[in-house]
């Protein structure tokens, strides 16, 4: 028997809406589905050429003028922690990781939503219920994990990341915690501990979403070793984040839509036997 992979994905942009990083700007996505037979091939080719998965779609920043939306990983190789760096993993040190399958429970919700409250009030989620959650959560079809992070003494849960086991990595969906541990820095913490579990499975990579130079929100990122950005078709080594601002809100920064679509590349599709 000879099988095949489905019909090569078909591929959409999205209207504009204000950006919710850069002020004045407007942002909009290329995106196509991910389902059916290929799903993981499909992510995982389209994840190392700056994509990011929501539910079961595949999305990236496509703007006219601007690239200023870059996609982000570390190098696990070249990541080397920082002293900062270094007292976060001691400070959080007493939390009990478990990874389980992507299920969601109401313990993850209520800290979801104590997160929201109080991080991002007025971000784009705020109104997240509970079974917009749980789509959130569940609705993969690809090889997902739910990582927590608990108070081993009380069972409280303390952190939760949304983790896709990609190839060549792991991708951080989506992460939250205790808004009242903020001085912890747990983000950060599983940051460096997922960069702990990519070294122990082998895996090159930890995806991080994306990374906007010169925003304070995301400036977090480019302070790991071994950080890189997807940008003009390729992943680059930023040394200096400072320096990038520039190159990114260049008119010519961004190239137009068919020719993004056309120097796609999709996974191979040649039959196999089966």
């Amino acid at each position: 028997m000879r099988h095949t992979l489905p019909i090569a994905p078909q591929f959409y942009v999205t209207a504009p809406q204000p950006c919710p990083y850069l002020e004045g700007r407007m942002e909009r996505k290329l995106f196509t589905a991910l389902q059916g037979e290929g799903a993981d091939q499909l992510n995982n080719c389209l994840s190392q050429q700056g994509f990011r998965r929501s539910q079961n779609v595949l999305y990236r920043p496509s703007c006219t003028d601007c690239a200023a939306c870059l996609s982000a990983r570390i190098d696990v190789s070249a990541f080397c922690p920082g002293k900062s760096q270094r007292r976060v993993i001691k400070r959080n040190a007493y939390l009990k990781r478990r990874a389980t399958s992507p299920w969601a429970t109401d313990e993850q919700f209520d800290l979801f939503r104590r997160y929201l409250d109080a991080r991002h009030a007025d971000g784009g989620m705020a109104d997240m219920d509970v079974f917009e959650f749980a789509a959130m959560i569940e609705e993969t079809p690809i090889r997902s994990r739910v990582v927590e992070y608990a108070d081993p003494e009380t069972g409280a849960l303390i952190a939760v990341s949304l983790t896709d086991v990609l190839d060549d990595g792991l991708s951080m969906v989506y992460s939250f915690y205790d808004p009242l541990k903020q001085q912890d820095s747990l983000g950060t913490y599983m940051i460096l501990d997922h960069i702990e579990i990519a070294r122990e499975a082998g895996l090159p990579y930890v995806y991080l979403g994306y990374w906007v130079p010169g925003s304070p929100k995301m400036g977090y990122k480019a302070k790991f070793s071994g950080f890189q950005a997807y940008f003009m078709g390729d992943w680059q080594k930023i040394r200096e984040p400072e320096r990038f601002t520039d190159t990114v809100h260049h008119p010519l920064s961004s190239p137009p839509i068919a020719e993004q679509v056309a120097n796609i590349q999709l996974p191979d599709r040649h039959p196999t036997k089966g």
